[in-house]
């Protein structure tokens, strides 16, 4: 799709293939656009013309970091037929018949025709028939349990790896950002099972092996970059489990669950369930350390931010650092 107020910045590859000085079939034989870190078309998944963010091809060929575009949708937002189609829950051929009620409201861009998402909202509800899909009944919550959420949504992305969370939502009956959270947590972890597999990918060629679009996976490639450092550091908080078991302050035995509060974060947390320990729980943070928790059922916090040092909360390592778990018991117990 078109972000709102971007119509301006869209170019075809005969565009690009302009602003590079070169004949376009010289440009689409030698394919520029293919290469890591180009940014991904605007365009849907299959659409016979490919269009692409002005301001982000610029910056990628000036060298510098490609901006995000927004991802809050927008009723100015321009679709084209298949994300219109998408939209109502019907085929890009019914929307073909369904596009004459929006005649006022086409717009070009890159010689596509698009319409504004309020546009094509507000002919759904008014059409006649069956109406648009909404995911989940008016007013109500999600209609899966939380801790079947993955369960379901796996066979949707098994089946079809471009799956939209507008596409979820319609099947499960989910708000979309339950959905969307889903599909980045499933692609996420997929992609850092492949790069473990074939460590020759990065990250970026192992979502486009498993049949991501490069649109929908910027969150999803975070979170997998994420994922792959909690995996490595996993033996090293095993150690601290069993010297912190051996000294009789946790029942646990196993390394615990790395949690991501934020995509690009690993924290983890070790509950010290013994009456003597010398405090609740402990935290790791992957950017700070070690620390403290003045509690045992919520030592992250509300906000799962790293908190000051405080009466129940002590910094036990700085920055990066991973001491030896025989030296984390000393501090501990300092």
């Amino acid at each position: 799709m078109i972000r709102a107020g971007r119509r301006h910045l869209v170019r075809t590859l005969a565009d690009l293939a302009e602003q590079q000085g070169m004949r376009l079939q010289s440009y689409l034989n030698a394919k520029p656009y293919a290469q890591d870190g180009f940014p991904a078309p605007v365009s849907s998944p299959g659409s016979r013309t490919r269009l692409y963010d002005g301001e982000q091809v610029d910056a990628f060929l000036a060298g510098g970091p490609v901006p995000e575009l927004p991802d809050q949708d927008d009723d100015q937002d321009l679709l084209d037929r298949r994300e219109c189609a998408d939209l109502l829950g019907v085929s890009p051929r019914t929307w073909d018949t369904y596009k004459q009620h929006l005649a006022e409201h086409v717009v070009e861009a890159g010689g596509v025709e698009h319409w504004p998402r309020g546009a094509v909202r507000e002919f759904a509800a008014a059409r006649p028939g069956k109406p648009a899909k909404t995911g989940r009944p008016h007013r109500t919550g999600d209609q899966v349990p939380r801790d079947q959420l993955l369960d379901r949504t796996a066979p949707l992305l098994n089946a079809d790896p471009a799956i939209s969370a507008a596409a979820v939502t319609d099947a499960l009956g989910v708000h979309r950002n339950t959905a969307q959270d889903a599909l980045t947590r499933l692609r996420a972890h997929r992609i850092a099972d492949l790069v473990q597999r074939e460590p020759a990918l990065t990250p970026q060629q192992a979502a486009d092996t498993l049949g991501y679009p490069r649109a929908q996976v910027r969150r999803a490639l975070v979170l997998a970059g994420a994922v792959l450092r909690g995996r490595a550091v996993a033996p090293y908080l095993a150690d601290v489990v069993r010297a912190l078991h051996q000294a009789g302050w946790t029942t646990a035995e196993a390394a615990p669950e790395i949690q991501h509060p934020e995509a690009d974060r690993c924290v983890a947390v070790v509950v010290l369930d013994d009456d003597q320990a010398p405090a609740p729980a402990l935290v790791w943070d992957e950017r700070h350390g070690w620390r403290t928790a003045i509690s045992r059922r919520h030592p992250l916090g509300k906000s799962a931010q790293w908190p000051p040092a405080t009466d129940g909360v002590r910094h036990l390592a700085s920055g990066t650092t991973m001491p030896a778990p025989v030296d984390l018991l000393a501090a501990l117990t300092e």
